[in-house]
């Protein structure tokens, strides 16, 4: 069924390459013998190339392309200039005028698995297909070939592609770490290891297989596995957030809590400023009893967690309730509104309303004085609450 859906798809796509237009530049038909003559410098195309002048190498390109539609050197460059000039549409059209005239051509189906790869998943099979026709020994095509069945979410046939690369090509890493990754996402976690593993003993600092076979061990709950590679990747000193995380979740897991801190430190000296990795820093700090140092990791955890417009939220919502005289309620979210972002007046807040309304002196003295302690008024409003407090309560017992 799919052969079928395959090759229905290659005569659809030789026909719109077929049929498809060179698009139009707006400029009127050359017709000046001189120019029809003229063939662009290759020295000059690739030193604009070199300097990434790729917007100057198509203007370079377009008199030579006027000239002759079909000249294959002309169409590749503008090809390949196009597509590092991001207009992959112009890029995909000059491919398909190739192809053409050399239906064969490897770097023009090579450019159009890539310009389709990420849209048009199908299409770029087509192609891919092609190329694995026309090289079915180069390991590279059927990795490709894997990859879009992954991006497809068909991960058995990308097991089937990929296994077919690492068998023509075991050594080349990239077939390791493609193969490797497909058999984790389908859990085969022996099976990835393996092929991982036979990869790190060629290449034992190749970050893309540590960091597959990090991921692997993790995944499987094998935390003493994922060790070795963790820690070689920190020795190369290239943070990759994911594998760090996963090296800091197993030594949490193995018990080994201050290496897990010393993991997390590691990540947010190299910029990984991240509420979960201060949250795994507390927690292992929490196991080995440093109370202290888990809270003050915690409370920077809430404050990321937290938009600082939550306070406006929690302000209303006191309000609100003191308005429905729902007291208890109200002082419970002005409480809340200064745990989390220490604004000074919600302690006031919860003094007032323990003194006036709910008429419990002792908890309006322990608001008032925590408010004396940390208020710094500015405005007029917030002067006259700092007065009151400080001559009604200031020196109560």
């Amino acid at each position: 069924m799919r052969t079928s859906f395959l090759f229905l798809f290659i005569i659809l796509t030789i026909y719109a390459a077929q049929s498809q237009p060179i698009r139009d530049t707006g400029k009127p038909p050359v017709t000046n013998s001189a120019i029809r003559s003229w063939s662009p410098d290759k020295n000059v195309v690739m030193d604009y190339f070199q300097n990434q002048q790729f917007a100057e190498a198509i203007d370079y390109l377009q008199p030579a392309f006027a000239a002759d539609s079909s000249n294959i050197n002309t169409l590749s460059w503008l090809a390949y200039a196009n597509y590092m000039n991001e207009d992959k549409q112009a890029s995909e059209v000059c491919n398909l005028r190739i192809l053409q005239l050399d239906s064969n051509n490897i770097s023009a189906l090579s450019y159009l698995v890539n310009l389709n790869k990420d849209d048009a998943h199908v299409i770029a099979m087509v192609y891919a297909l092609r190329l694995i026709r026309l090289q079915p020994n180069k390991a590279a095509w059927w990795r490709t070939m894997g990859d879009l069945f992954r991006r497809s979410n068909e991960i058995d046939s990308a097991i089937i592609y990929h296994r077919h690369a690492y068998e023509l090509a075991p050594t080349d890493s990239k077939n390791a770490v493609a193969l490797g990754d497909a058999l984790i996402e389908k859990k085969l976690y022996h099976q990835a290891d393996s092929v991982l593993d036979a990869g790190l003993a060629r290449d034992s600092m190749n970050l893309s297989l540590l960091r597959s076979r990090i991921h692997s061990a993790y995944l499987a709950q094998d935390f003493a596995a994922a060790i070795a590679p963790g820690e070689k990747i920190r020795q190369l000193n290239v943070p990759i957030l994911n594998a760090l995380t996963w090296l800091a979740l197993s030594y949490y897991n193995l018990g080994k809590y201050p290496e897990c801190v010393s993991t997390c430190e590691y990540m947010q000296y190299n910029g990984f400023d991240i509420e979960s990795i201060y949250y795994y820093e507390a927690r292992a700090y929490s196991k080995m009893k440093e109370y202290k140092k888990s809270n003050d990791l915690l409370a920077i955890c809430l404050n990321k967690a937290i938009s600082h417009t939550a306070e406006w939220y929690y302000n209303d919502l006191g309000s609100n309730f003191e308005e429905l005289k729902d007291y208890k309620a109200a002082v419970a979210h002005y409480d809340t509104a200064y745990f989390l972002f220490k604004e000074p007046l919600m302690l006031y807040n919860c003094g007032r309303i323990s003194e006036t309304a709910l008429k419990n002196p002792g908890l309006a003295r322990k608001y008032f004085a925590l408010y004396l302690k940390t208020a710094h008024p500015t405005s007029a409003e917030e002067k006259k609450a700092y007065n009151y407090v400080r001559s009604h309560w200031a020196r109560r017992k």
